[in-house]
Order: structure tokens, then C-alpha cells, then sequence
């Protein structure tokens, strides 16, 4: 009999449960922001899957995913388990999601009133870690 205080890896999961294998038959939307950053995170530790990594780091920025991109290589780091090629896939991966929504922001955009302007320009400062002017 397996004790009940083992850890069990990700690849004791039933097929359907693994975040990859999940993306693959059932599609992007139905994972969890938790397991799309495990599936960047790749590999677990002998302590903790990939997947409660992931939850850790998401919990240190309250399950916000602004608060997230604003994180640096430094405090990615932090977390035991992200070292700093982890932290830039993270961080580049955050970033093209920015680049594609400021992409459909800049397209067509008409300004009539100021609102309009912080509208066309707010995701360019918003992950930003100091003002700018």
C-alpha cells in the first residue's frame, strides 16, 4: 500500500489532468492561470510539481496577472525552483501576451477625448516598475 503522504509527480496524474495533455485535448481556455505558467516552468522538483510551483509564485502576486508581469528575473528567482532561464521564459512569455493586446489597441484607434489617449497608451507603462513622463 503507497503511504498517503507521498508526493506524486506529474506524470503519475491521470493523462487528462496534465496540464500539457489538457491544452491538447481540451484547448488553451481550459487551464487554469496555474497550469499555463507550469507548462512554462517545465520541469518539477523533487519537493513540489511544476503546477504548485506555479500557484506559489501566482499567490505571491494575489492571483493578479498584472502584478505578475511587473515581476523581475530577481524576484522570480526568489521562488526555489525558478532560476534565471525560467524567470525570462516567464517574463517573455508575459510579454507577448502584452504585445498582442497593445497590438489590437493600435489598430484603428480614434482619439476624441483624453480617455481615448490613455486607453491607446496604458498597456505600454502598466507593467512598468517606475513612472515615466
Amino acid at each position: 500500500m503507497e503511504a498517503y503522504d507521498q508526493k506524486i509527480t506529474i506524470k503519475a496524474w491521470a493523462e487528462e489532468d496534465r496540464p500539457r495533455e489538457k491544452l491538447a485535448m481540451r484547448g488553451r481556455r481550459s487551464l487554469s492561470d496555474a497550469e499555463l505558467i507550469a507548462i512554462l516552468i517545465g520541469s518539477e522538483s523533487v519537493k513540489e510539481t511544476a503546477l504548485e510551483l506555479s500557484k506559489r509564485i501566482l499567490h505571491a502576486c494575489k492571483n493578479d496577472l498584472n502584478e505578475l508581469a511587473r515581476q523581475s528575473i530577481a524576484d522570480f528567482s526568489k521562488f526555489k525552483g525558478i532560476g534565471e532561464a525560467k524567470a525570462i521564459s516567464i517574463i517573455a512569455a508575459l510579454e507577448l501576451g502584452r504585445r498582442r493586446k497593445e497590438s489590437y489597441a493600435t489598430q484603428g484607434v480614434q482619439v476624441n477625448t483624453s480617455i481615448d489617449v490613455y486607453h491607446s497608451i496604458v498597456s505600454q507603462f502598466r507593467d512598468l516598475n517606475h513612472e515615466e513622463f
